[in-house]
């Protein structure tokens, strides 16, 4: 593999590691607010 191959096999690497990254993000913060609202219904 040339280097300009190599190049380009880490920025696609590197792309999907942001977007695996916010997919995270997205769902922790769905977990956390489904969790904040059945705690809001069971005190209301």
């Amino acid at each position: 593999m040339t280097p300009d191959e190599q190049d380009l096999v880490r920025q696609r690497q590197r792309a999907r590691a942001r977007i695996m990254a916010l997919l995270l993000g997205a769902f922790v913060i769905l977990i956390f607010a489904i969790a904040i609202t059945k705690i809001r219904q069971g005190l209301a």
